[in-house]
């Protein structure tokens, strides 16, 4: 008999539903805290509901998922059959999600991989994908963290925000960081930095839209482009980026999640791009 791989991710990869469930994905949630209560995201808060709240300067954090949570997943996968879990995670740089996990995958009753990806949104779903085509094509838990790897290796992430002040607060960059910036590859730490200096709106998201296409060169990649309460702007981006990119095989163009708009805030507008 053939071993059972099951893919594991958390919920800040921003995987359409109806892909996670084509290829067997599971997805962990983080926690968003919105005043004195705690929301699941993806299930329990929305973006929508996340910007307005941030919009109305109500106090909101987030948290990881507790290594608990992450055991029963681990418990699920393996009474569904799985034998080995590649458990993936956004960079732990970011959050201790990972940290979370590797407790949990200690107790686990079958082997669980845990890999700190360095990424985050849709550069964390390409590689789970990754991950799940492997198995999906005879692989074992190996060559699934090799194609996660692999895949993370080669993607970039970059976004703009209307305002720094969500991100200094989280802590996620310092008062001298640039409007626009990079979340980096995994060999470079998982770090938000900065990348340039951009004075105005429409000036930055024509910028961004430039490093996009050129980062995507004419070979094979899929992109993913996110927003936040600014699906005009994704939009006319990604249309924009289905003219410019020859090589381009997919083009997703989501809303992030509670947890990632908790630490941009509204407008943000942002893109993966991720060679095959």
């Amino acid at each position: 008999m053939s071993r059972h791989v099951a893919i594991v991710t958390d919920s800040t990869a921003y995987l359409p539903h109806q892909t996670m469930e084509r290829h067997g994905i599971s997805a962990v949630p983080l926690t968003v805290v919105l005043g004195d209560r705690a929301f699941e995201e993806g299930t329990e808060i929305s973006a929508r509901s996340l910007a307005q709240a941030l919009q109305k300067r109500h106090s909101v954090t987030t948290s990881r998922p507790s290594p608990e949570v992450f055991a029963a997943a681990y418990r699920a996968a393996s009474e569904a059959g799985a034998s080995d879990i590649v458990s993936l995670h956004l960079s732990a740089e970011m959050s201790g999600t990972y940290d979370a996990a590797l407790l949990a995958a200690k107790e686990a009753p079958v082997p669980v991989r845990v890999v700190d990806t360095g990424m985050v949104a849709m550069a964390l779903g390409f590689c789970a994908l990754a991950a799940a085509e492997a198995v999906e094509q005879g692989g074992g838990p190996d060559e699934a963290v090799a194609a996660a790897e692999k895949r993370a290796a080669g993607t970039s992430a970059y976004f703009y925000v209307d305002t720094l002040d969500y991100l200094r607060r989280g802590g996620r960059i310092g008062a001298a960081q640039a409007l626009l910036g990079c979340i980096r590859d995994r060999l470079e730490g998982g770090r938000i930095e900065s990348l340039e200096k951009v004075r105005t709106a429409s000036k930055a998201l024509a910028r961004l839209e430039e490093i996009v296409a050129e980062r995507a060169g004419a070979d094979g990649v899929d992109i993913a482009v996110h927003h936040l309460a600014a699906p005009d702007r994704a939009e006319r981006l990604a249309e924009r980026l289905r003219q410019r990119v020859p090589g381009l095989a997919e083009l997703h163009v989501s809303e992030v999640g509670a947890v990632i708009g908790a630490h941009t805030g509204p407008g943000l507008v942002g893109a993966v791009v991720s060679p095959r």
